[in-house]
């Protein structure tokens, strides 16, 4: 069957793929439209599997609420920050999105065994594949998590353009526009700040123990501090403790847009409990940067594309 300039542009358009590579396809299944997507589905595989070894630490979080109370945070990784802003990156980073929001998988490889809901018959991993495939740099979804209130309501906060995914969880009897409003304002809070726990609750009596011990043993290695009395050395070692849990602990935190200075997160939420005449309480926050944790290469760019060129 001859390949027409119309067939190559139909399935380029469909998938997404290079135009020689669709020209390609396109021949060695005698112009099956569905055979040749297969077939650069299966291309794309073996790209896939290729390109495996490479590190994925720039990319997006995307963050999407379906109600007051379910909200989902997503965080898919590129190779590098110019595909992070390419509009096919970013459309399939929503879908991946939209889909964890509707998921009930228990972890990520449920998650990419799931049906893939813009086309039930590939898995959400056979979506990555094809992305890959097309955008032509390993991607990975690297995690999610969706939460639900069962008692309370949810915000979302991105920032940086995907740089920060950012969910808040409250209890509250009251969800009205001031509560929203406050819990956003908490929401940029963990989003600036990177708090570790939403209260001192929330850290083992071990995790405290074992910090205290560090502080005594600085103190004692020290020569002037280690001469100080007991007491004092108690003293000094519970006052850095407290200050430590202030910086991690989102409720002890300075809130970022109080005018005193003073106030912290907790007194604000307090202040906009009592004038709303609601029981609300900070219960969860998940917090997602892109790249965290991740080792990022540093590659000159141009000069990769010059050898492209060269070659």
């Amino acid at each position: 069957m001859a390949i027409t300039a119309a067939m190559v542009k139909e399935l380029r358009e469909v998938t997404g793929a290079g135009m020689m590579d669709c020209k390609k396809a396109l021949n060695e299944t005698n112009g099956d439209m569905d055979a040749a997507i297969e077939f650069l589905r299966k291309n794309g595989q073996a790209k896939a599997e290729k390109k495996a070894g490479r590190i994925a630490a720039e990319g997006l979080c995307r963050v999407i609420k379906t109600d007051d109370k379910t909200a989902a945070v997503v965080e898919v990784n590129s190779e590098t920050d110019f595909v992070a802003k390419n509009e096919k990156f970013q459309t399939f980073v929503d879908a991946v999105a939209k889909q964890a929001v509707a998921s009930d998988a228990a972890d990520l490889d449920a998650f990419l065994a799931e049906s893939w809901k813009e086309d039930s018959s590939k898995t959400v991993k056979d979506a990555l594949v094809e992305q890959i495939a097309v955008i032509g740099e390993n991607l990975s979804i690297r995690r999610f998590e969706k939460v639900v209130a069962a008692n309370g309501c949810v915000v979302t906060y991105l920032h940086g353009g995907g740089r920060i995914g950012v969910i808040v969880e409250a209890d509250t009897d009251v969800v009205n526009d001031e509560v929203k409003e406050c819990l956003t304002n908490v929401a940029m809070q963990v989003a600036a700040l990177s708090p570790k726990y939403v209260s001192r609750e929330e850290i083992s009596a071990d995790y405290i123990a074992h910090e205290e011990e560090i502080l005594k043993a600085q103190i004692m290695n020290d020569p002037k501090e280690s001469q100080k009395p007991e007491k004092v050395i108690e003293g000094m070692i519970k006052g850095r403790i407290n200050k430590e849990l202030k910086d991690i602990c989102l409720v002890d935190q300075v809130y970022v847009k109080a005018e005193d200075g003073k106030q912290t997160v907790a007194q604000y939420v307090a202040q906009v409990a009592k004038a709303t005449g609601a029981n609300l309480s900070i219960k969860k926050f998940v917090r997602f940067e892109t790249g965290e944790g991740l080792e990022k290469k540093n590659e000159d760019f141009a000069a990769e594309v010059a050898a492209q060129m060269n070659a």
